[in-house]
């Protein structure tokens, strides 16, 4: 496997393939700028979350080559001193070109991610890999989903015809990691798998307590932390037995269809042109102008003998405008009115000119950012309106959940959406004073801190729970080690709030593994900062499933069989036949067949151990 990138995503790639799915794995970071090497502590980084890298060789600028494991080196092994199964090469190249792509193998390579930040980088080198090897299995990182999509078909096109490994698939962190920042953040909102015809929940409850009756196995995902981390997937004794601890409870439900929610009268006339137009206070001072002509033309009609009201309004209307003549041989109930009206009109005047202004100005206004109404509560403040926080966005305003954005660069790759969208946006530095007071983070429900700095989001966190205690917090940290200690002092200083960390990499690295391996992941489930994953597997070649009873078909604290697809293999599906309907409700004593198709919740190690990629030879890595 080769994987070209040098961010959090490639290197939670690489140490993926390695550690969980055992496989050798070529890391192409780019080499310095200035052209030397870079230092061990860089191309180390890697090292650190790999734990199995067995040397490393760099290329800097000139195209020369320096051996050696200076980048890299030997690390873990197994329980008896034994030499990890999986290892990580590191190689550093200026850019990802057909001769980098030569000295990483790509020739013998059975896939190849290319995880470069640069969608056009990625392109270039996709382009360049079809063509030296056209049975490479391709997994390609890309945010314009468009784009993606042309791509796959073009370079499936020029792979050869019936070989199944030679696929492309294009992946985006950003749409994978975006459910669940959403789910975490958003109270009554689970995270929503779908499974062939299933819509999948992952519900999170509290602890049912001593003397409550808990949740089966059968439906019980993970067991949340009490210091010492989550137990996930865990047996029928355990489950029943921890009723002192939250769970995460898997559910089925069945998709209704996109309801929008019937909006309020008070809604409806907030919508109308008049509010969009003009400020509340010109229309109250419209309306009662309207109501004192009003009232004189009733008057001029109860005053003046034989006048219609027709009539009376139009004298009303001539007294306004002062185009009326003088009502000097007329009664003095006339003369008072006329005198009125007169006054009227006079205020009239500014007001027509206000109003006209301030039209004006909203037209002038329309493309500018909505600062927060006054009333709000409730709502998401989100920080950061980069490429995760722009898909987090979507899918907020996708769910009416009333958000605030907050972000530092006016030209960021969100704030265009955000002005579309009509999404209150407050220009600033989190970190200054004044900015998340703008924000109305003391009224809101939950601090969203998707920035890419980690400082920068605990110093968001850290202030948004002085001004308010309870605000539910979620985090976006990479470290693993820093976020644990975050999350438990969080935890110990604020019990009553909710605090959650979630890193983009870890989240999305799963679902770039399972393309690679060619294994169809149909989601990631997070547990605190570890991860669960859905797959549709075939019975067929997995002597832990066929013909297994279903009782017998899982794994306590690795793998858990879900649903059932009898004859799932995929053939009638080719063919246009519709597929079966998954059998959720899985009888016990059912023996899963060689032409089944099953869906089961794993464990990233045991899916791993599941699919028996660590006991095949290095030769059958496809």
């Amino acid at each position: 496997m080769v994987v070209f990138g040098d961010d959090g995503l490639a290197h939670r790639l690489a140490a993926e393939l390695s550690g969980v799915y055992g496989e050798q794995v070529t890391l192409v970071v780019p080499a310095a700028r200035d052209g030397r090497r870079r230092p061990a502590a860089a191309t180390g980084r890697a090292a650190a979350l790999f734990g199995r890298v067995t040397g490393a060789v760099g290329r800097g600028t000139n195209g020369g080559t320096n051996g050696g494991a200076g980048n890299g080196a030997a690390h873990g092994g197994g329980a008896n001193g034994t030499p990890a199964a999986g290892s990580v090469r590191v190689l550093e190249a200026p850019e990802p070109d057909d001769e980098a792509l030569a000295e990483a193998g790509i020739e013998r390579a059975a896939a190849l991610a290319l995880v470069h930040d640069d969608d056009e980088t990625n392109i270039h080198a996709a382009l360049r890999a079809r063509r030296l090897n056209p049975r490479l299995r391709l997994v390609i990182r890309l945010y314009n989903r468009r784009l993606g999509q042309y791509l796959e078909e073009l370079l499936d096109q020029a792979a050869p015809v019936g070989d199944a490994d030679a696929s492309t698939t294009v992946l985006s962190d950003a749409d994978t990691a975006a459910p669940a920042l959403v789910a975490a953040a958003v109270a009554g909102t689970s995270k929503v798998i779908e499974a062939g015809g299933l819509l999948l929940r992952a519900a999170e409850r509290p602890a049912p307590g001593p003397g409550a009756s808990a949740e089966s196995a059968g439906c019980t995902l993970a067991l949340l932390s009490d210091g010492d981390g989550p137990e996930l997937l865990p047996g029928e004794r355990e489950a029943r037995q921890a009723v002192t601890r939250g769970r995460i409870v898997l559910e089925t439900v069945r998709y209704p269809g996109a309801v929008r929610p019937t909006p309020s009268r008070l809604a409806a006339a907030r919508s109308l042109p008049l509010g969009t137009f003009f400020s509340r206070r010109l229309r109250w001072a419209l309306a009662v102008l309207a109501a004192a002509v009003l009232g004189l033309a009733v008057a001029s009609w109860l005053v003046v003998e034989e006048s219609s009201a027709q009539h009376a309004v139009y004298l009303s209307l001539l007294d306004l405008f002062a185009i009326n003549d003088p009502a000097k041989e007329e009664s003095l109930g006339r003369k008072v009115l006329q005198l009125l009206s007169g006054l009227v009109g006079l205020l009239l005047l500014p007001l027509l000119l206000a109003a006209a202004l301030e039209g004006l100005g909203t037209f002038r206004s329309a493309s500018a950012l909505r600062r927060p109404p006054r009333g709000l509560s409730g709502h998401v403040v989100l920080l950061g309106l980069g490429k995760i926080g722009t898909r987090v966005l979507t899918r907020l305003r996708e769910l009416d959940i009333p958000v605030v954005c907050v972000e530092r660069d006016p030209q960021a790759r969100g704030v265009a959406l955000a002005r579309s969208l009509r999404v209150p946006t407050v220009i600033g530095d989190v970190t200054e004073e004044g900015v998340l007071e703008a924000a109305k983070i003391g009224d809101s429900r939950t601090l969203l801190a998707l920035t890419s700095s980690d400082t920068t989001n605990l110093e968001a966190v850290l202030y948004a729970r002085a001004v308010k205690p309870d605000v539910r917090v979620v985090m976006r940290l990479y470290e693993d080690r820093f976020a644990r200690a975050v999350y438990r002092t969080l935890r110990d200083s604020h019990p009553q709030a909710r605090t959650r960390s979630r890193s983009v990499s870890s989240l999305a690295a799963p679902a770039f593994a399972g393309a690679m391996v060619g294994r169809t992941i149909l989601g990631a489930i997070p547990v605190e900062r570890r991860v669960l994953l859905i797959a549709a597997l075939e019975t067929e070649g997995h002597p832990e499933l066929q013909g297994r009873p279903a009782a017998e078909a899982s794994r306590p604290g690795q793998w858990r069989v879900l649903a059932w697809e009898p004859g799932g293999d995929g053939r009638r599906a080719d063919a246009g036949e519709p597929r079966p309907v998954p059998v959720w409700d899985l009888p016990a004593g059912h023996v899963l067949g060689a032409g089944d198709r099953v869906v089961v919740a794993a464990t990233r190690q045991g899916l791993a151990d599941l699919l028996g990629r660590r006991s095949r030879p290095r030769t059958d890595a496809r």
